[in-house]
């Protein structure tokens, strides 16, 4: 009952009375709803699966803004791993709209939604893929966190395939040459990823990242190693910031 009745507040401060109906309504007849919502300071509305976790991302995301930094820069290139149903990449488009942003997702219900929330923003460019140390396909399991935890793991029983790519792969693939920000919430496979940074590390101004220490150990010991030649740290939240510099208000 205090779960339920949890769930209601938050429902209630993330979407309104509206939300709550709507949630109520989930809870009822086993479904997902989506529910539309209007963010102040967000062009196009969103949409979010009622039931799931997505209106708790929305409001780490847009409302909390756990990507938000006391930092004046203007990236051109931004890629969000990890993108969940896109709100991330809703946010770097709204932030920095000059800026061409790479949204991967591997999970089909995931990106299938981030497809619709980021439609009206032409500087988004889905990418149906999971980062990881190297080429070619890797398992993608559900461990029950929510919808925002789908993880990637070597090949296992009773799991599905996705394709999987390096961050260098994904600069041939898109044509770049330099990342501005990249941003990467990965549920632990960042070790990986971090561990086989050497071909692309330097193509990088500035990393977010949240770490899964508890998933996968060795996580941050792996980011830190990558970053060395990142001399400005900040963290907001759960999320780790490294910079190279400020100079004129820009990355380097």
């Amino acid at each position: 009952m205090r779960k339920a009745l949890n769930k209601i507040r938050h429902y209630h401060s993330v979407l309104g009375p509206l939300g709550v109906a709507a949630f109520l309504f989930a809870k009822l007849s086993g479904r997902h709803p989506l529910f539309k919502r209007t963010v102040a300071g967000v062009k196009h509305p969103v949409y979010l699966r009622i039931g799931t976790t997505d209106a708790s991302v929305m409001s780490q995301v847009l409302l909390e803004q756990h990507y938000g930094f006391p930092f004046e820069v203007q990236p051109r290139v931004i890629v969000d791993a990890g993108a969940n149903i896109g709100l991330s990449a809703v946010f770097f488009a709204n932030k920095y709209p000059g800026a061409i942003v790479i949204a991967l997702e591997p999970e089909e219900s995931n990106f299938q939604l981030l497809q619709r929330n980021v439609s009206l923003y032409p500087q988004i460019k889905p990418v149906n893929a999971a980062l990881w140390r190297e080429n070619g396909q890797i398992c993608l399991i559900d461990p029950q966190h929510g919808h925002h935890g789908f993880q990637t793991v070597e090949r296992t029983e009773n799991s599905r395939l996705v394709q999987a790519m390096t961050v260098d792969a994904l600069m041939a693939k898109m044509g770049l040459e330099f990342i501005d920000i990249l941003k990467i919430d990965i549920e632990g496979s960042e070790k990986e990823v971090f561990e086989n940074s050497a071909k692309w590390i330097d193509r990088v101004g500035m990393i977010m990242v949240e770490l899964h220490d508890t998933l996968k150990p060795g996580c941050t010991t792996a980011f830190q190693e990558a970053a060395k030649g990142f001399s400005l740290e900040y963290s907001n939240g759960e999320t780790v910031v490294r910079m190279r510099t400020v100079a004129n208000q820009e990355l380097a």
